[in-house]
């Protein structure tokens, strides 16, 4: 049976070593970690994971450990995006090898391309690839995917089974639920903002892909699990604690830097980020790592270093 894209999909940073290498141990046992805690799935490869700072052969390897770690206990929605179609699916076909549920592709970024476009782009791919394809619309770094192209992809193309919507935009969402559950009942659609977790779970979202997750998968998992249920009143008060870790955290450093030092907090060796920072810089991270376990402790999380 073909494992469902639904609940809280991790997207986790890449620890490293003090060279700057993958410490793949250390990934290993984040996942572990996360998996232990009750997320539903692992997201290698996102914008949380950096994948524009590693190799095509690190990505890979990336995928690799994650899906080697995660054993088959939870789906593996992988990034395998690239500069074009023709590298994207030997990506794709790369993540079919090594088991994971699905792809995630986000549109095209660095050139901001019209709807017409970034439709030619995801059709091309949908025709060829040999896994599962979820879109991946975050609009603020790449071409937006509107909600007219969703709905064109999601009925023409059987191949793409689901999408995450990093706008934060609710109404937004509505619209798209409303628009591509009318042609593909069963699509998934999952939202990668925080802030908007429960209001997006109520208005039909399937689950969430949450950076925060890799630092407080209790609170997030608890979220989903209560908005399911219609706890509305226990799902609102875990929202405004998840929202309350990420906006410090989101906030405390430049994006994805905070999560590196957050995840750091919860245990594991992180190691420096491959994008160079000041002195200054270095001094506002370690003052971040204080207030988020001060944080972390208030909140009643177990586990905190």
């Amino acid at each position: 049976m073909t494992a469902p894209i639904a609940g809280i999909l991790t997207p986790h940073m890449v620890p490293l070593d003090p060279q700057g290498r993958i410490d793949e141990d250390e990934l290993a046992r984040l996942v572990d970690w996360l998996i232990g805690k009750g997320v539903h799935g692992l997201y290698p490869n996102g914008s949380t994971g950096e994948f524009l700072r590693f190799t095509v052969g690190e990505r890979r390897r990336i995928v690799e450990i994650t899906c080697q770690a995660a054993a088959g206990r939870v789906p593996v929605v992988a990034g395998a995006a690239e500069a074009n179609v023709a590298e994207t699916l030997a990506a794709c076909e790369h993540c079919l090898d090594c088991g994971a549920r699905a792809v995630a592709i986000v549109a095209p970024f660095y050139y901001r391309l019209p709807a017409d476009s970034v439709y030619a782009y995801f059709a091309a791919i949908a025709r060829d690839s040999p896994i599962d394809v979820t879109l991946y619309n975050i609009p603020m770094l790449a071409s937006p995917i509107d909600v007219p192209t969703v709905t064109r992809l999601a009925a023409e193309f059987p191949r793409i089974v689901g999408i995450k919507d990093s706008s934060g935009d609710v109404a937004q969402m509505i619209r798209l639920l409303a628009a591509v559950r009318a042609v593909r009942p069963e699509f998934a659609v999952l939202t990668g903002w925080e802030g908007a977790l429960v209001p997006m779970i109520l208005a039909g979202c399937d689950g969430g892909t949450h950076a925060t997750s890799a630092v407080v998968p209790e609170l997030t998992r608890a979220a989903f699990d209560a908005a399911k249920a219609g706890d509305v009143t226990r799902a609102n008060e875990l929202q405004r604690r998840i929202t309350r870790v990420f906006d410090l955290v989101f906030g405390g450093a430049e994006f994805p830097e905070g999560f590196r030092v957050a995840t750091g907090v919860r245990g594991f060796r992180m190691g420096p980020s491959r994008q160079p920072a000041t002195a200054d810089q270095h001094a506002a991270r370690a003052r971040l790592a204080d207030r988020v376990r001060q944080l972390l402790v208030e909140e009643g999380i177990d586990g905190v270093r």
